[in-house]
């Protein structure tokens, strides 16, 4: 369920993951409701966790839902961004279900006209990361060692090895941050070209499938 309000210096919005045991749960109306009730609890306590969201009235409410439709119900997680404008993106892997997947995209006005084919990309290739920058250095630093032994392992000449650890480096920011990948709409160009021809930036975003 997700959430998207004015607040100061431009929007925020906020993501909740509500889980059930099974589908016919998740098909009912009263489990759909509680999602939104579970969003707006959020919004208004500005909790950041579950178990934070558990200590407001709407604690209370998701025990007894529980109760009464006799599985475990819980909120797994709350997802919160702030920019100038916020998009987002819900998408459903089954008709018959609440959508499964919640994307939130934050940009300056510009990035706004293409926020929600960004928001759609991120849904169906789950970036780890926005930019380079965000990717740990140990993690660049692992990628690194393990590109440097399997081109040693392949026989590759020691001259050759600088370029071709930076070529399978940068295989793994195509694959794992955002402005990187290959916009799904238009793979020969980058999420990243495709928001900077649009005259905007991306300046955060938050994806939760349920149940990953």
């Amino acid at each position: 369920a997700v959430d998207i309000r004015d607040s100061e210096g431009g929007q925020t919005g906020t993501l909740v993951e509500l889980n059930s045991e099974t589908d016919f749960v998740a098909k009912n109306d009263k489990f759909v409701a509680l999602g939104d009730e579970a969003v707006a609890a959020a919004v208004e306590s500005g909790a950041d966790e579950p178990a934070d969201l558990a200590e407001t009235a709407f604690g209370e409410a998701l025990t007894n839902a529980g109760a009464s439709m006799g599985e475990k119900i819980l909120v797994r997680r709350i997802g919160r961004i702030s920019g100038e404008v916020v998009s987002s993106y819900m998408h459903r892997t089954n008709k018959d279900l609440p959508p499964q997947v919640g994307v939130l995209v934050a940009t300056d006005a510009a990035g706004a006209e293409v926020a929600r084919d960004v928001a759609m990309h991120i849904a169906a290739f789950s970036p780890a990361y926005l930019n380079r920058d965000e990717v740990p250095a140990d993690i660049v630093e692992n990628e690194r060692r393990i590109a440097e032994e399997t081109a040693k392992n392949e026989g590759k000449p020691e001259q050759a090895l600088p370029k071709i650890i930076e070529g399978r480096l940068n295989g793994f920011y195509k694959e794992n941050v955002l402005l990187d990948q290959g916009f799904a709409k238009d793979p020969k160009q980058s999420v990243g070209k495709i928001v900077e021809e649009a005259g905007g930036t991306i300046t955060g975003f938050v994806r939760f499938r349920v149940g990953s």
